[in-house]
């Protein structure tokens, strides 16, 4: 069954990239539910979807369009191997640590119903690594190591709020009509610009990818 291992929360922290801001990148699971709403604008919004998570610099994360951060365990599994280290849940900063979902290939605007109290959310984009996330694993190339990997794990929007609790079933309700995945819009955006203008077909990606994705294709055009 597909489903929520832990729900992780921020345990606030000096960033270790701006000693002048805190970070939210430490995340660790919490026992009770969590209610779950959209924080609304990335600037001026409440930052993560999650209420009692932190989201520290605000410029690059958090708000609407990535309001909620899901990694696989398998995936966690996966690096633990590469790495030679182990890897507890929440150490990527996900907020929803998953069992049985292939949240890399995930497509872009697929909705999923998580746990009975109707929340539910929809895939919007895969998440880039940032210095700050390299200096808190403390592993040399680790942007590089994280991209050419390609398995990004995925933030969700929030469509409808509600609450969220470990041990909570995931079910996919939803699938658009089109194959474009987290994966794949990671990689025209990181590895292979080219691919770009082919994830204009999926409609729900954020704007600022559309408007990415268009302007490559106007070049190629």
């Amino acid at each position: 069954m597909s489903h929520v291992l832990t729900v992780n929360i921020a345990e606030p922290r000096t960033s270790p990239d701006d000693d002048r801001l805190q970070t939210g990148i430490d995340k660790r699971p919490t026992a009770g539910p969590v209610e779950v709403r959209s924080p609304g604008p990335m600037q001026g919004g409440l930052g993560s979807g999650l209420v009692g998570d932190l989201i520290g610099n605000q410029a690059f994360h958090g708000g609407d369009d990535q309001a909620v951060y899901a990694y696989a365990r398998e995936d966690l599994d996966a690096w633990e191997g590469r790495l030679e280290r182990a890897i507890a849940n929440g150490v990527f900063g996900e907020n929803l640590t998953t069992s049985g979902v292939d949240v890399t290939n995930a497509l872009v605007g697929e909705r999923w119903r998580v746990g009975s109290e109707g929340l539910e959310l929809e895939v919007s984009r895969p998440r880039i690594p940032c210095r700050t996330f390299a200096l808190w694993l403390e592993i040399n190339g680790w942007v590089k190591s994280f991209t050419t990997t390609a398995v990004p794990g995925a933030y969700l929007r929030v469509v409808t709020p509600g609450a969220v609790r470990a041990g909570d079933r995931i079910e996919v309700i939803e699938r658009p009509d089109h194959d474009i995945t987290v994966g794949v819009v990671f990689r025209a955006l990181t590895l292979e610009a080219g691919m770009l203008p082919s994830v204009l077909a999926a409609d729900a990606l954020p704007e600022d990818i559309k408007q990415k994705a268009r302007r490559r294709a106007g070049r190629a055009g």
